[in-house]
């Protein structure tokens, strides 16, 4: 039985790490205070609560629509119903499209994945030496750690930093360039508007997704997940933080313009950057594996932009860790 940290618990994190918990010791970190990634579920309190990451996910692969199935079998995930409005002139819309979404939050599969692992919150991976045949790690807390395997599951940018001096594959060479995500999180009085989520045609808005039609909890006001075109996020993301209320006041005059609800007091906002949301361009690497410095990378960058490529991703690595 070997030792192993993964590093995230987004899809990726999640999904290696419960792999490799059945026959390993596995200890899982993440420098967020909770697990999902960029798969987060915001709860403000019992009656309100915003997916402010992955918005849902529709399975394409045989292997992923089984492993789907069986989540909602176990009454982990649910479809999302209602009427979606798709505005888009740049995406064909897919009426056979299903819309997968966590039963109490899109953070449901990792919290699944992991309800069995060990996990360490708010630690975030600073500096990593392969010495002794072991990994000796350093988080931003300065504890020290040692395992026989590491396995990295964060943004591209991140593992570069992170891993230079360790990967010398090709891909660690790639130009991947990953789109930043500006979300604005807003309540808003009752409207009944009808609809579960926009898709718009629009430089500025990309999405708005109405977080009281997945019937989580029973809200006295309206709540909506509000989320920018990537090409504009990634013009403004470097300055999102001093910039926070600029933005979000743009965002929201957006919204109420493109969906005709008339403006009306803001009752609760939220400004959440993703400097890295997603990667457009595939690889043609799945995820990487050194069995002479046991060093693993898994992520949904490897495959595309979707919450499936982190799970696809995963399961690769886990096949050439055991070949």
């Amino acid at each position: 039985m070997s030792s192993f940290c993964v590093i995230g618990s987004g899809i990726s994190g999640a999904t290696i790490a419960n792999l490799l918990n059945k026959k390993h010791t596995v200890d899982l970190y993440d420098k967020a205070r909770g697990l999902g990634g960029r798969s987060s579920f915001k709860r403000l309190d019992n009656l309100r609560g915003f997916d402010h990451g992955t918005q849902y996910f529709s399975p394409k692969t045989t292997e992923f629509k089984r492993f789907t199935k069986k989540l909602i079998e176990k009454k982990i995930l649910k479809i999302w119903g209602g009427n979606h409005k798709f505005l888009s002139d740049k995406k064909k819309e897919n009426k056979k499209h299903v819309k997968v979404i966590g039963k109490k939050g899109n953070n449901d599969i990792s919290k699944y994945l992991l309800k069995n692992v060990r996990c360490y919150f708010q630690s975030e991976l600073k500096k990593i030496n392969f010495q002794n045949r072991k990994w000796n790690l350093v988080f931003n807390d300065g504890e020290m750690k040692n395992y026989e395997n590491l396995i990295l599951t964060c943004p591209f940018p991140q593992l570069k930093k992170l891993s230079k001096k360790y990967i010398k594959n090709s891909f660690i060479r790639e130009k991947i360039k990953m789109d930043a995500n500006i979300t604005i999180l807003i309540e808003i009085k009752k409207t009944n508007l009808g609809y579960s989520s926009f898709l718009f045609n629009d430089r500025i808005l990309g999405w708005a997704g109405y977080e009281n039609s997945k019937k989580r909890f029973k809200s006295k006001s309206d709540l909506w997940t509000l989320q920018s075109t990537f090409n504009w996020a990634n013009k403004k993301i470097n300055q999102n933080k001093v910039l926070k209320k600029t933005n979000a006041k743009i965002l929201i005059d957006k919204f109420f313009k493109l969906t005709g609800i008339k403006q009306t007091k803001i009752l609760f906002s939220l400004n959440h950057g993703w400097k890295y949301s997603s990667n457009s361009k595939p690889l043609k690497l799945k995820s990487y594996w050194n069995s002479r410095l046991n060093l693993g990378v898994c992520a949904d960058w490897f495959n595309g932009p979707r919450l499936e490529s982190g799970w696809i991703s995963a399961n690769d690595l886990y096949k050439k860790i055991n070949s």
